[in-house]
């Protein structure tokens, strides 16, 4: 082999990045030019997948936290042929590319997760790895590894600054996760200078300190980090962070300089770096050695692929029933659970933690893969799974996984365990904590993984805790997300509707759960996976008004319906515990449930109103809180604020009095 193919190889990763940002006019050529070295060292010699079959199930999982250097992923994939034309590079950044700013899951072939938020790809990785070895604790037998793979990522000084990559990589390393391997890209440099501005901790200590083996290579020489990358792969006992020192831009002459870190070079940087670089092709052009040697580096990707479907094919014969199961977790196959009857059935008023902690262990008996856990929050979320042991590095079959007090990494982590792949993954914490956790449900929705969030305490039935435990505003942030739905039960029969949602939606679902306990209703059930629906009726085929409520203000809507009636006003009583889903409904049903003949409304949640007048009208009226709360008993609060069958009762009359 040509000496110099390799660097040759590297430059050309370098050079087509450059290109790509200076044609769009936008973007960061600093991160793949510096890293080049260490993405060929990586899917060159030891990084497991197969260009051919991108989803191959066993491949190794690559993650690059610092999505902003997407162009090092872009020019990856071209060069390895996963099908992404050079036509696709030169349209980097534009509309309807397969190239945009940032990675997009399910955009781009061979993008194994959405990044671009510092740390959360870090983050995923994590539960990539959990899920790995999770799955290989169920699937694996002796001689049959069929489920070995590792998790690669690539971070910057970016993600080693963000919050959500030291939660990460703390629990990372008490899970003692030895399949994790991190590439640090220490080039010492953010878009505001130097990183010594604000950055002058020990990295390596730090993560040390976490549990981690830490490793160092010059991240200039490829093969220094193969050397690196060889060492953490001989053991397992802990994660890995692999230290590298490169030089942001890399043969450019802006290289080591805040300059090259978010803008094109320049045509005369780009000039300069070619000759530095010795590189003589145009701009797009990729010499026929090294596409050549890329091939050939490719193939052996086909080849590891052949050998595991060989090993697979011996594990079926041995193992026929589990290997039928392994096929219908990789798939996602679910069950026919609307018609399974127990799902269904609730009597006493409970609160709907409770009556999700019922469903959750209804659902696990028929649902091997579920997996999740909440931030230390547990026996008040309710979101155990009883009989199941705790996921820990003893325990790798467990099934339940304790988050610790780690509310945005928890979300992060779910995403990355429900897109590798086998699992069904849930996080749970109290409502008030999902702004700590925002970000991780935001990228659930764009990539549209059925990640469930138990969100429990939702509202100002929290009491005595006050304002700071008691959402307001939330319900409303969150019905803001595009893809997610936000379902707020009134009862057991809208709560395993709820998780019947969850498990079946195209995105995420958070179910919004009370403390306090709420009554049963007869005629809640299948249609709350509508959305909205009527729970009881008017007396009359048009009914004078509507009352509109979710979750635990429904009760006070039926409530108010019967003074109602004994004032001769006959209200219809619609129970909204998933506004989202309402609205996918054809136009004819949402007529039937809310007819635009019947312009008196009401809507009742103890919440902001912002949103409601989408339902209620101009002609309607929202009651709710705009205000925080206070530190109170539950029942003193819904006086206080006017959450009552009495103010419904009043506002109801007012707008009787309107022609």
């Amino acid at each position: 082999m040509n000496p110099n193919i390799s660097e040759k190889s590297i430059n050309a990763i370098r050079i087509l990045s450059a290109d790509a940002v200076q044609k769009a006019k936008s973007g960061h050529p600093g991160l793949p030019m510096g890293s080049a070295p260490i993405a060929y060292a990586l899917w060159g010699n030891h990084l497991v997948h197969n260009p051919a079959n991108p989803s191959f199930e066993n491949r190794d999982r690559f993650v690059l936290s610092a999505g902003h250097g997407s162009m090092l992923l872009y020019s990856l994939l071209h060069l390895f042929g996963y099908g992404l034309p050079m036509e696709e590079l030169q349209k980097f950044r534009q509309l309807g590319s397969k190239t945009p700013g940032h990675p997009e899951f399910g955009h781009t072939v061979g993008v194994e997760t959405t990044t671009g938020p510092l740390g959360q790809g870090f983050t995923n990785a994590v539960g990539m790895a959990i899920a790995e070895t999770r799955l290989a604790a169920m699937f694996n037998r002796e001689g049959y590894p069929v489920i070995d793979h590792h998790t690669y990522c690539l971070s910057g000084d970016g993600c080693m600054m963000e919050g959500i990559t030291n939660e990460a990589a703390s629990l990372a390393g008490s899970l003692e996760l030895g399949k994790l391997i991190v590439f640090y890209d220490d080039n010492e440099i953010s878009i505001e200078g130097d990183t010594d501005l604000a950055f002058r901790e020990n990295v390596g200590a730090r993560f040390e300190a976490l549990g981690w083996d830490v490793l160092h290579a010059d991240g200039n020489d490829y093969r220094s980090v193969d050397a690196a990358i060889h060492q953490a792969k001989s053991s397992v006992a802990k994660p890995h962070l692999i230290v590298c020192k490169t030089t942001i831009g890399f043969g450019s002459p802006l290289q080591g300089e805040e300059s090259c870190h978010g803008a094109p070079l320049g045509e005369a940087n780009l000039e300069a770096t070619r000759k530095n670089l010795g590189w003589t092709e145009a701009p797009f052009v990729i010499p026929e050695d090294v596409r050549s040697h890329y091939a050939d580096l490719a193939k052996r990707g086909a080849q590891l692929e052949t050998s595991w479907k060989e090993l697979f094919a011996r594990y079926e014969q041995a193992y026929p029933e589990l290997a039928a199961e392994y096929h219908s977790w990789m798939e996602g196959t679910l069950p026919d659970l609307a018609s399974v009857d127990e799902l269904w059935k609730f009597e006493k008023p409970e609160a709907t933690r409770n009556t999700s902690e019922v469903v959750l262990n209804r659902l696990a008996a028929r649902l091997p893969n579920l997996m999740g856990g909440s931030a230390d929050l547990a026996p008040s979320n309710k979101s155990v799974m009883k009989g199941r042991p705790y996921y820990s590095a003893e325990e790798r079959s467990g099934s339940n996984l304790h988050f610790g007090v780690r509310e945005h990494a928890m979300s992060a982590i779910a995403n990355g365990m429900q897109i590798h792949g086998g699992l069904r993954a849930y996080a749970a914490t109290f409502f008030v904590f999902s702004d700590y956790m925002k970000n991780g449900i935001r990228m659930s929705a764009i990539m549209g993984l059925p990640v469930t969030y138990i969100l429990t305490h939702d509202g100002i039935g929290v009491g005595e805790d006050g304002p700071t435990h008691q959402p307001v505003e939330h319900l409303t942030g969150l019905r803001a997300v595009p893809n997610l739905h936000v379902f707020r039960p009134a009862d057991g029969k809208e709560t395993t509707a709820g998780w019947l949602s969850a498990l079946s939606a195209k995105g995420p679902t958070c179910l919004v759960l009370s403390r306090q306990n709420l009554p049963q209703y007869p005629n809640s059930g299948h249609l709350a996976m509508k959305g909205g629906y009527i729970l009881q009726d008017s007396r009359k085929a048009e009914p004078d008004l509507i009352l509109l409520g979710s979750g635990s203000e429904v009760a006070i809507a039926i409530e108010a319906q019967k003074r109602l009636w004994e004032k001769g006003i006959d209200a219809r009583v619609v129970s909204m515990p998933c506004l989202e889903l309402f609205d996918t409904q054809d136009a004819a049903y949402r007529e039937s449930v809310l007819p635009n003949t019947v312009r008196r409304r009401i809507s009742i949640e103890a919440g902001s109103t912002l949103g409601w007048y989408k339902y209620v009208g101009l002609d309607g009226k929202a009651i709710g809180i705009d205000t925080f709360g206070l530190s109170a008993p539950y029942a003193a609060l819904y006086e206080h604020f006017g959450i009552t069958p009495e103010v419904v009762v009043a506002e109801a009359e007012k707008l009787m009095e309107r022609q």
